[in-house]
């Protein structure tokens, strides 16, 4: 398995880096990526504390650790700065706060997110056919999450997704040792979505094919 969203001491997470990995670790998460949320008050602070961690320490888990970021309750109109600001900063994928439905995200969000290029659009809600379309044609992955709450729309995401061929990738979101679920309540999620078994297996390559392109 792979989570390429989760999060740690550094915005809202319960944990430090090493005991998510390793409690992931333990799970069975074979590549697991950190993205703490973020904005310009804070997103150089976390690429780097999280880069130096993964580079020094992230091996010794024998998990594969990625350096993210979620910028998170950004406006709308500031994304596409703060992913470019991300990347040069040495964020190898960007990850937002998409318009999920059980928080005041700004509308809009979903769609300057998808016009940035971001890798991944994070729990993105009520999103739009017109929205999905394009994060298709601009290889955007739509996340499935695991999570409670901002996971109450999975099945629109889906559905979308398997009518306009975009990306899924399944996530936990992970906040604590709690929300890491294993195997088979993962695929359940999924299936409960409406995913198919073919849909899920297509969702676990195209994290790992995330994964293989930033470890070249």
């Amino acid at each position: 398995m792979i989570d390429l969203h989760m999060h740690t001491v550094f915005s809202d997470g319960e944990l430090i880096p090493s005991e998510l990995v390793r409690r992931a670790q333990v799970a069975g998460y074979k590549a697991v990526g950190i993205t703490d949320h973020a904005d310009l008050s804070n997103f150089e602070h976390i690429i780097a504390n999280v880069g130096r961690f993964a580079r020094e320490h992230g091996h010794f888990f024998d998990v594969t650790v990625l350096t993210g970021l979620e910028i998170t309750h950004v406006p709308p109109s500031l994304i596409p700065d703060m992913t470019a600001k991300a990347r040069e900063a040495g964020a190898q994928y960007v990850v937002v706060h998409g318009e999920t439905v059980v928080e005041p995200v700004a509308p809009g969000t979903n769609l300057a997110a998808i016009e940035a290029g971001v890798d991944i659009l994070a729990h993105p809600g009520l999103i739009t056919d017109e929205e999905v379309a394009l994060a298709a044609e601009k290889g955007v992955c739509l996340e499935i999450t695991t999570r409670g709450g901002h996971s109450y729309t999975n099945g629109l995401v889906a559905a979308l997704a398997r009518k306009h061929g975009a990306k899924l990738v399944i996530d936990n979101d992970a906040h604590a040792p709690r929300d890491l679920v294993g195997p088979e309540m993962r695929r359940a999620i999924a299936l409960g979505a409406g995913m198919t078994a073919a849909e899920i297996e297509a969702a676990e390559r195209n994290s790992w094919e995330i994964v293989q392109r930033l470890m070249k």
